[in-house]
């Protein structure tokens, strides 16, 4: 298996692990009129608890410290997948529901893609645009059909996390091929934890929540934001960040699918057809061409 099928395969599989983020992060906040875990725990307290992994893993393999020049990515990583994502989306699953963040956050790999190519220079082909572009209105029309053609104040929060993982994707695969994928991860949740494990106390829950909440939130933190990583970062370096980014297009639909049995959620029969016709955008930008030369702007 050459190094770009082999990216494409991490990528699913961390595609995979990360579909389930919106339905456990629902399932961990709740919504408005049944409140669980308060967003700013959740965001703060998947970060630190995967910081304290993170921590044990560094010094199991004998990683070495990060070098001068990569602290500034690591930032910039940590700010998008750390702190803006996980925030935004939380914020925002407390007035929509798993299936609504899902197609709108299906633009995140038009975003990436545009991240990567502005960031790292590379030059997709016209044909590539086209598909990703193809997909992505696909996603939002989807979007515009199940909300009955009416967007909500949430949709700004989805939006902000899109912009906020895209650029932090953007700069972690940047350090992935410089470092282990592993170890960017890792080194991004702890340069994180001077802030996350204080704001995960002050946060901490008054009230109880019910065992499905914290199910919830234990998913976000294990694979959400550690292991996911694991794989995504790798396939983005192996596979190239403007190529392996549109493997997103399948999340919204992988992340409706779960949410229908986990939260009982309606599943719609348009939604397979729009899965289906997304699905085909994929394999028909991943043979286009793209350059894979990168030069840092």
């Amino acid at each position: 298996m050459n190094a770009e099928a082999k990216g494409l395969w991490l990528g699913l599989l961390g595609v995979a692990m990360f579909a389930l983020t919106m339905p456990m992060t629902r399932l961990a906040v709740g919504p408005a009129a049944d409140p669980q875990l308060p967003p700013l725990f959740v965001t703060a307290g998947r970060a630190a608890l995967a910081g304290l992994l993170s921590i044990a893993y560094l010094a199991a393999t004998g990683a070495p410290r990060p070098r001068r020049g990569h602290w500034p990515a690591l930032a910039i990583s940590a700010a998008g997948t750390v702190i803006g994502f996980p925030l935004f989306l939380a914020l925002a699953l407390r007035e929509v529901d798993a299936m609504h963040a899902a197609v709108v956050t299906g633009v995140l790999p038009l975003a990436t893609a545009i991240a990567a190519a502005a960031w790292l220079r590379q030059r997709p082909s016209a044909g590539f645009w086209l598909c990703a572009v193809a997909g992505c209105a696909l996603v939002i029309a989807f979007a515009v059909h199940q909300g009955g053609g009416r967007l909500v104040v949430a949709d700004a929060l989805l939006l902000g996390a899109v912009a906020s993982a895209a650029i932090g994707y953007v700069a972690g695969a940047q350090l992935a091929a410089q470092m282990r994928a592993e170890q960017v991860i890792c080194w991004v949740l702890v340069a994180s934890l001077p802030l996350t494990l204080p704001v995960m106390l002050a946060a901490w829950p008054a009230q109880g929540a019910r065992a499905s909440a914290w199910g919830g939130f234990a998913y976000v933190t294990l694979f959400s934001m550690w292991l996911g990583f694991f794989a995504w970062y790798r396939g983005l370096a192996l596979g190239g960040m403007v190529r392996v980014s549109q493997v997103q297009l399948v999340q919204p639909f992988l992340a409706l699918l779960a949410a229908a049995p986990l939260l009982g959620e309606r599943l719609e029969p348009a939604t397979v057809g729009f899965s289906l016709a997304v699905i085909a955008t994929v394999f028909l930008g991943k043979r286009m061409p793209v350059n894979l030369e990168t030069r840092p702007a």
